[in-house]
């Protein structure tokens, strides 16, 4: 399986943040003619997405077209366990995406809306944000 990361950052380790607010970019369907939309904030970490890509991808069988709306490019610090506090921040231990309300996950395209609907539940089932499936049409 392979892994999600940036190949290159400016720095090794970020702060937490916050995540408030509604997704302002990335919030409507630019490539293909079904998408996911997230209804909730949280963080989808690198391992996620990829589940969700080969659940989606296996269920078309290859067929169609899909496009991820997201990257992984928040690194996630831990320290090993039975470490004593202090001595600075804990190493890498993932990477995460960071998502917001309205913010589409991915997008499919070159298929039937059936068939579309049901990889996109599949896909829904390896995240751990509340999602719903969107149409081109739908739109406004």
């Amino acid at each position: 399986m392979s892994n999600l990361l940036p190949s290159k950052t400016k720095y090794r380790k970020v702060h937490k943040g916050r995540n408030r607010g509604i997704a302002k970019g990335g919030d409507t369907i630019a490539f293909g003619d079904f998408a996911i939309q997230s209804f909730e904030r949280g963080s989808i970490t690198s391992a996620q997405l990829e589940a969700a890509r080969i659940a989606i991808n296996r269920h078309l069988k290859r067929k169609g077209k899909v496009w991820m709306r997201l990257f992984p490019q928040k690194p996630i610090t831990k320290k090993p366990a039975e470490t004593r506090m202090g001595k600075g921040k804990g190493g890498v231990e993932y990477w995460v995406s960071i998502i917001k309300p309205g913010s589409i996950i991915f997008e499919v395209a070159g298929v039937s809306a059936t068939l579309a609907r049901e990889a996109i539940r599949l896909a829904d089932c390896k995240l751990p944000v509340h999602c719903r499936f969107i149409c081109r049409e739908e739109q406004i």
